[in-house]
């Protein structure tokens, strides 16, 4: 076997992975629970509107997608894992939405250059692990002069805290895989995008996440419906002390990360970057 076929297999199990991850527990409803209001807001950044050919990449169950095609749009929702394509597709059926749903990996877009007016993505591109090649994706698909709009999750933020305290108990990434919160350091993306977009925007801002009682009962709710946490704590399965500190862990950080003054309700503020930018040409 070559260099080449052995990194082709390599890719093509890392990507199993991945789809078998975001396929556990229930993101769908995650996403529904906790970061219903982003993709509105990035469709708005965007300026998407009737007739523009949106792409939705790592669109999951369509948190931006649906938002697009509210305005009029002709949407393309992608992803990886078919499982959360289901999911969304049986959202907008309920909605009365109509878009378009397709599997398709981030780092190997299956559409034409300049096939899109917009192209976007809500907390799902950032967990591609090659950011470069999924940059160039994104950039090639996109129209010159059309958008390209992003939310991610800072590395400061709470969620690129909780990825990193899981860090030590997963197993090692692949060779060549950044980690995802990179995505939402602003230095990060005009090192990824360079001068190949112009008129870049970047915003910070916060989601307010009250809807737990405590610390643990946080957790326990990403323990159940979080892909990539599930997938750590089946790591550890076999191992009871790590369980028990990767607990006490997750809800220590959550505990740092309460604003709020009421006994009996946590309140956290996640922080995320928003990004906007024009293709050149």
């Amino acid at each position: 076997m070559t260099d080449t076929a052995d990194t082709v297999a390599a890719d093509r199990a890392l990507k199993a992975r991945h789809r078998a991850m975001w396929a556990q527990g229930d993101y769908p409803a995650l996403a529904a629970d906790i970061i219903a209001g982003l993709g509105e807001s990035l469709v708005e950044a965007c300026g998407v509107g009737p007739g523009d050919r949106v792409l939705d990449v790592a669109a999951g169950a369509g948190n931006a997608s649906i938002p697009a095609a509210l305005t009029g749009a002709d949407v393309l929702a992608t992803d990886l894992t078919p499982e959360l394509l289901e999911a969304g597709m049986r959202l907008a059926r309920r909605r009365g939405v109509r878009l378009r749903w397709q599997e398709a990996d981030a780092e190997a877009l299956p559409f034409d250059d300049a096939a899109f007016d917009t192209v976007l993505s809500v907390v799902g591109v950032m967990f591609a692990p090659h950011h470069r090649r999924t940059a160039g994706e994104l950039l090639r698909v996109c129209r010159p002069g059309g958008t390209i709009g992003l939310v991610n999750w800072t590395p400061e933020g709470f969620v690129g805290r909780m990825l990193a305290a899981l860090k030590p108990y997963a197993p090692p990434p692949p060779p060549g895989a950044r980690p995802p919160p990179l995505w939402g350091d602003p230095e990060h993306l005009r090192e990824l995008f360079g001068d190949m977009v112009t008129d870049v925007r970047t915003e910070r801002g916060t989601v307010r996440v009250d809807r737990f009682a405590t610390p643990e009962e946080f957790r326990d709710y990403f323990k159940e419906r979080y892909g990539p946490m599930i997938s750590v704590y089946r790591a550890n399965a076999g191992d009871a002390d790590r369980v028990a500190a990767l607990d006490r862990d997750m809800a220590d950080l959550a505990a740092r990360h309460d604003r709020g003054t009421e006994p009996g309700r946590l309140v956290m503020e996640w922080e995320y970057l928003l990004f906007t930018a024009r293709r050149t040409a």
